[in-house]
Parts: C-alpha cells; sequence; structure tokens
C-alpha cells in the first residue's frame, strides 16, 4: 500500500525537476527539488512505496534522465498515468522506474488515497476497488526487477 499524490495533465520534466537543480552533481541532492513548482511539500512528505498518478502526457518536455531519477531516488513505486511523452517512458525504464498505463484511474483517486499496485496482474485497488492498467510483459518485469534496461545489460 501506498499514498496517491495526484497530478495534472502535461506535467512536463521541468516541473518534475527545474533546469537550475541539474547543475546540482547528484540525484540525492536534486531530490529535494522533485515537484517545487507544483507542490512544494512533495519531497518531504513523499514516502517508499508512494504512487504518482496524473493525467495524460505526463513527463512531456526535455528529455532529462533526472526526471524519473528523482521520483525513483524518493522511493516513488510507480507513475500510474493516462498517457506518457515517449522519451519519460524510455527514460523510465532505463533506470527502472515502472510507468503504468491506466486511463480510468485519474479520474477516481484524490491526493491522499491509498492504493495498491499489482503490477503482474495489471490490477490497481483503492477503497477496495479495482481498476485496471498495464500488465507488464514478464521481459519488462525482468528488465525493472534487475534495476532497469542499463543493470539489465550490465548484468
Amino acid at each position: 500500500m501506498g499514498k496517491v499524490f495526484r497530478f495534472h495533465k502535461d506535467v512536463d520534466t521541468d516541473q518534475i525537476i527545474a533546469s537550475q537543480y541539474l547543475l546540482f552533481p547528484t540525484i540525492d541532492e536534486m531530490k529535494v527539488h522533485t515537484f517545487e513548482s507544483l507542490n512544494s511539500d512533495f519531497a518531504s512528505q513523499v514516502k517508499p512505496g508512494d504512487f504518482v498518478v496524473a493525467d495524460e502526457n505526463f513527463g512531456c518536455g526535455s528529455s532529462r534522465e533526472q526526471a524519473p531519477s528523482v521520483l525513483k531516488a524518493l522511493g516513488v513505486k510507480a507513475v500510474i498515468a493516462k498517457s506518457f511523452a515517449r522519451i519519460f517512458y524510455r527514460n523510465s525504464i532505463n533506470i527502472g522506474m515502472p510507468v503504468i498505463v491506466s486511463k480510468e484511474l485519474y479520474d477516481v483517486v484524490k491526493d491522499g488515497d491509498e492504493m495498491e499496485l499489482d503490477l503482474q496482474e495489471g490490477v490497481i485497488t483503492v477503497d477496495g476497488k479495482t481498476y485496471s492498467c498495464t500488465k507488464l510483459p514478464a521481459k519488462m518485469q525482468e528488465i525493472l526487477d534487475q534495476g532497469g534496461l542499463i543493470a539489465s545489460l550490465n548484468q
């Protein structure tokens, strides 16, 4: 179980981690500024196992790899959205951050809801109700389990 942090449509990578923080030498230094312009308390409130839920086109904008990296570093279990920008999706898989499509979840959850995600079955549970989401192919799950595409290739 994890807590839901809900975000709007067209969240761009600059809203996830603003460009001025890319000058910091490590992801750990950057992560405290995650979603700073949208929810200044996000980095201090999010806990390992929590979820980001968003409307359409999450992660649009630049191709910065730091956007999914700061979410993973904060312990976000997965980002669930109606749709993703292609480069954010690809960068997420590369680093082992699950990005899950659910067309219905955004419209029924609110900030703070408790949620459970079963990646193997493609099922999300909130308040005893279930919703469908991306059911990951075995190969994709294996890549995520190994820490992402890069870690998988290194093994």
